[in-house]
Order: C-alpha cells, then structure tokens, then sequence
C-alpha cells in the first residue's frame, strides 16, 4: 500500500467522449431535499431533515434546506441550463413526504403534479429523467413511529414506491431504489450524525435489514407495473487499504461494513457474517422467508465512489476493531470535504463490482469533488474540478478498456447545494449558486463538460 497519489498512464489522460462507447450514458445527479426547498409548499409533509436541521448544532452554522437551490420553483430554468451544457441524463430524487405529507395514507396531489411537470419537462427537452425512489429524506410522521428501525417500513415503503410508479412508470425507463443505505442507516441510526440523529445498534441492526429488505421490494414492485423498466440501486464505496499488513484484517471488515453489507444480501449471498460477527444479532429482527425478500436481480448497479480510506486495527473501537486514519494526517490531496482526491479508487471499485457474478451491467451514478471557486473577471475557475473529473474519468476508462461492464458516468453534481450536515460549504457543482440571488453561473468546469459531451478534444 502506499500512500502516494496514483496517475493513470499518460495515453489514459488524453481522451474523448467518443472513447468511451456511442451507447455510454453521460448525466448528472441531484438529490430532492438538498435542491428542492420549498419545504412546506403544496402541502409538502416535513422529512426528517427538516427536523434535524431544526436542532441546535447539527449542521454547519445552523444552515438548513429550507430553500436551498429553489428548484422546486426553477426547475425549468436549470432544465434548459442543463439542456445548453448538452447533458442528456438527469438523475433527481423523489420525495416521499411531498407525495405523501404523512408517510403513509392520502397522497398529495400537487406532489403528484410537480413531479409530472418535471418529468414533462425533461422530455420536452429531450433529457432522459432517471429516477431514485429515496434520497434519504424520510416523512417525520414514520420517524415518530420509529422510521427504518420498525418493520412496518416496509409495508409504507412499498405503498410509495407503488404510488411513483403508478403515477410516473410510463415515461420513467430507469429507476434507483435506495440511494447509499449504509450512508443513511449508519449515519443516521448508528452515529447519529444525520437525520433521525439516533445512536446505537438498537436502531441501526433494525434499519440495515429493514432497509435492505426494502431495497429488493421496492425494485421487485416496478417490475410487476413495468416488466421493460430498467431498475438498480446505489451504494456508496471506497476503496479500502491498511496502513501496514498487519491491518490487514481490519482493513478486510471495514471493506465488509462500507462496500459488502447491503450489494452481497441482494446477490443472494447474505449478509457478510464472517467478516462482521456482530450482524448475527440480525436474527433477532428476521423471519422466516426474509432470505428470499432480500434478494432481487436488479438490471444494473450504481457505484458512488470519491475516496479510498486507509485502515489500522483498533482494540478500543467497537464491533469493527478499526480505525481510519484520516486523509489529511496522511500528506495527500484532499478536497474541501478532506477527503484524498485518489482517481485509483474508482478503478478498484469498479474491477471489485464486476468481479460478481450477479452485478449486469453497473454505472457510476455519482462521482465529483468540492473545491473552492475562484472567481476572476466575472467568471468562476475551478481548475482543480476539471483535474479531478478528467483524472477519474481516465480510470473509468482504463476499467472499461479492461472489459469491465460500466455503462455510464453521472456527475455529482449539476448545482451548488445543500450538502447535508456541512450545510452550504463545500460546493459540488458543475454551476454556481448565490444562495441569497439564486443565480446561476456555470463553471469552468460545467463549461468543459459541455464541451466534453460535444466531444471536443482536450
């Protein structure tokens, strides 16, 4: 293991659009609550973020979602941006408390209409909506009777799921169940860093298998609406190393933990027991037939990867006995999140993914970094974007050209937003937002990616 930035091969850094396939598919990934605002408009019922949001010293300087990015109102303007930047592929969330305020029970129509509008919109503009089913934005009103730490989830979870299909499956082709449920249930109900804000594996064993279970029926309903629907799910990976060899073994249940925990139940393989011991107290919460409930061949695979982590074995930390060593203790590159800018790890990821036996096709449904802008003459440089997209799109290339099945690249992300608990600091986006004008201004970077999609050289 070394801790030095890795470079692709010089050949791999020169490259256009046209190298990666006339079928590879090109887009950008959004999540409701952090561009949608408009919280309580058209009924809207709150989410559990916007109850977290609401308590003292969660998130960074008390910021909250409240407006965010207004999308709920500009969608049509970020549309036709998204349009002149030649993206052709949107990957936006649902919000379950817009359609249905308390969860379960009556749905809202005017939820029912904006998503109609914006789906209508879309097509009119020839952009291709991929939908995700949950971004992490729970209806408070399932919270308060326990959220995904009580199994009624499940029957609630495929009661909104049936509501998006019913309503959107004849022009929706391509569909996400659960957007990175490690990152949600662990935390959310385990570290209490997210929304609910819960702590402890008494709610966070409950909520993987609830979860997971969900992950599968979810995907199971589209299909029984819409046979020809292509349907996957999302997980948040890193590539995972020890420091030293003898971190081996921790490095190895960390890689259980972040990259295994929800893909391998879906494969049919189980929760990865050998490598966790504490997931047998997972027994308490099944029952018989939940094997079979937990398994779903989904037609692809989304891969969210920005990082690698390095490991070192620890006695003093529960359950995992490992601890990260963080990124900027180790003299790398780091974003504004600190999180080591390592192109390699998308590459690993992917030759990892592709090494099951049941994963079809996969697409990274996120990948970008957070830097700060540099504004100069009225325009916004962010040269240190475009390095990052062009170094780890250069080691997607390198997996594909290696035989691995990737069929797309969605950028995270189309605008500045909300980034959960960091609140507004750290922008993401391919175009700026002033949160108090919400003005738009594409980027350097946004302006390269469009000259990429036209495949022009550089």
């Amino acid at each position: 293991m070394s801790n030095l930035y890795y470079e692709e091969p010089e050949e791999l850094l020169s490259f256009k659009k046209e190298d990666f396939g006339e079928d590879f598919i090109w887009g950008i990934s959004t999540a409701a609550y952090q561009i949608e605002g408009s919280h309580r408009a058209g009924g809207k019922g709150l989410s559990i973020w916007d109850v977290f949001t609401s308590k003292k010293d969660k998130i960074f300087q008390s910021q909250n979602a409240n407006v965010a990015c207004d999308f709920y109102l500009r969608y049509e303007e970020d549309l036709s941006l998204m349009k002149d930047l030649n993206i052709k592929n949107f990957r936006f969330s649902i919000s379950w408390p817009r359609m249905i305020p308390n969860g379960h029970g009556p749905a809202s129509p005017e939820g029912i209409a904006f998503y109609n509008r914006l789906i209508n919109k879309c097509l009119d503009l020839e952009i291709e909506p991929w939908v995700t089913l949950y971004h992490w934005d729970l209806p408070h009103a399932l919270e308060k009777k326990g959220g995904w730490a009580n199994r009624e989830i499940i029957a609630w979870f495929k009661d909104y799921v049936t509501l998006c299909v019913e309503n959107f499956g004849d022009r929706v082709k391509n569909w996400m169940v659960l957007n990175e449920p490690l990152v949600f249930v662990g935390a959310g109900y385990f570290l209490g860093m997210h929304a609910p804000g819960k702590r402890g594996m008494k709610s966070f064993l409950p909520a993987v298998h609830h979860a997971a279970i969900c992950q599968a029926e979810g995907a199971r309903i589209i299909k029984h609406h819409h046979p020809k629907a292509r349907v996957g799910t999302n997980f948040s990976c890193s590539l995972i190393e020890p420091l030293r060899g003898k971190d081996r073994l921790a490095a190895k249940r960390v890689d259980a933990l972040v990259n295994r925990l929800f893909l391998e139940p879906a494969l049919g393989m189980g929760y990865p027991l050998e490598d966790l011991k504490f997931l047998r107290k997972l027994e308490k919460y099944q029952l018989p037939g939940d094997e079979q409930l937990l398994k779903f061949d989904f037609d692809f695979v989304g891969i969210q990867n920005y990082t690698r982590e390095i490991v070192r074995h620890s006695w003093f930390v529960p359950y995992i006995k490992a601890r990260n060593i963080k990124a900027e203790k180790r003299q790398v590159q780091l974003t504004e999140m600190n999180w080591e800018v390592y192109p390699h790890s998308i590459y690993q990821m992917l030759k990892k993914f592709d090494g099951y036996a049941n994963i079809r096709d996969l697409y990274i449904t996120e990948n970008g970094a957070a830097f700060k802008d540099t504004f100069e003459n009225g325009e916004i440089k962010d040269s240190r974007r475009i390095k990052y997209l062009k170094d780890y799109l250069a080691a997607v290339l390198r997996a594909k050209r290696e035989g691995v099945n990737v069929k797309g690249y969605f950028v995270w992300t189309f605008t500045d937003n909300f980034e959960w608990a960091e609140g507004f600091r750290p922008r993401f986006g391919l175009v700026h937002v002033d949160f108090q004008t919400q003005k738009r201004t594409v980027k350097a970077s946004g302006k390269w990616f469009r000259d990429f999609l036209k495949n022009y050289n550089y």
